[in-house]
């Protein structure tokens, strides 16, 4: 993805290279589509792209316009499957193919759903990439049925901007932003639909080719970091983003966590007050999101808590970083 948001710069004129540099890629690994690049640096690059170019939906507009066969291996085992039900049993499988990081998983109990997650990134820090998968599923999906296919839920995990309307008429289904998982949903019956370019030769040789690959990748576990800090941000709405749940969450208990984030030199406090100051500041950009909803989300009581810890973390108030960003006229209400 960041390839193409690359060329989305260069598009309009825009030198790439300084981003890229500043998210610790180089220009070299973007030309050379064979490289790999590391995730973490891959989502500071979009962001910092999607604010050099002033859009809010960088990610959105990516999939909606990207060579779908540019998925490579991945698009062409799926688009040789059988049923919409096959292609995604093997997206499940086989993503680790087109991005390491990302995990494709059928929802409990459902043949028609997928749950999109991260390995070894903060959640928090990303809204392009996943409305970039998003979309990128719907519309892989509508090809390969040749049909307008439909979502009956999609969730996101990060909240609703002021122009996240354009992706809810795109793929024609109401977001649940904020949720606790992202996820997209289709209708019982939409696994059972058949593809259009069905071959089951070319796909039992593309599957052997997937296991191959396979084979030769091993996930990354990830640091503990990232693990805690996707743990936290879900709960932070709740008031439960507390050491207990967190660690209960990870499947260990409380003395393990503090431990294993001690060999990373870090407390949980440490984990929680970084999850806050940068989701915050991603928050404070969105001109139409009150100060007031913003500390609830963080999980304050009080707003003038977040604002308290806001100074401490910056300098200066949460009124005063988004009058930077946007100017007087378009400060929300407290």
């Amino acid at each position: 993805m960041a390839r193409l948001a690359a060329a989305r710069l260069a598009g309009v004129g825009s030198d790439p290279a300084p981003l890229l540099h500043q998210a610790g890629i180089t220009s070299a690994q973007v030309d050379d589509a064979e490289t790999e690049m590391a995730a973490d640096a891959q989502l500071a690059f979009l962001n910092l792209a999607a604010d050099a170019l002033r859009d809010d939906l960088l990610g959105f507009h990516l999939a909606r316009e990207f060579e779908l066969r540019q998925v490579a291996l991945l698009y062409y085992v799926l688009a040789s499957s059988d049923t919409l039900g096959d292609a995604l049993a093997r997206s499940e499988r086989y993503s680790v193919i087109a991005n390491e990081s990302i995990v494709l998983s059928r929802m409990p109990d459902s043949r028609a759903g997928i749950r999109v997650s991260y390995v070894g990134v903060p959640r928090h820090a990303d809204r392009h990439q996943m409305e970039f998968w998003i979309t990128a599923i719907v519309r892989i999906c509508r090809h390969l049925t040749g049909s307008d296919l439909r979502p009956v839920r999609i969730a996101m995990i990060h909240p609703r901007c002021a122009v996240s309307n354009a992706i809810e008429d795109y793929l024609e289904c109401p977001i649940a932003f904020g949720a606790g998982t992202d996820e997209i949903a289709f209708a019982r019956g939409a696994p059972r639909l058949r593809l259009e370019n069905a071959d089951p030769y070319l796909n039992k040789m593309l599957v052997r080719h997937c296991e191959e690959a396979l084979v030769r990748r091993v996930r990354p576990a990830g640091p503990l970091q990232a693990r805690v800090e996707n743990a936290i941000a879900p709960l932070l709405p709740h008031g439960r983003a507390r050491v207990d749940e967190v660690a209960r969450s990870l499947g260990m208990s409380r003395r393990t966590l503090a431990r294993h984030l001690a060999e990373e030199n870090l407390t949980f406090t440490d984990v929680l007050e970084r999850v806050r100051r940068d989701m915050a500041q991603h928050y404070l950009k969105d001109p139409g999101l009150p100060i007031s909803r913003i500390a609830w989300l963080l999980g304050y009581q009080e707003a003038s808590a977040f604002t308290n810890s806001f100074r401490r973390w910056t300098g200066m108030t949460p009124t005063e970083m988004r009058t930077r960003h946007h100017g007087d006229a378009t400060a929300a209400p407290p």
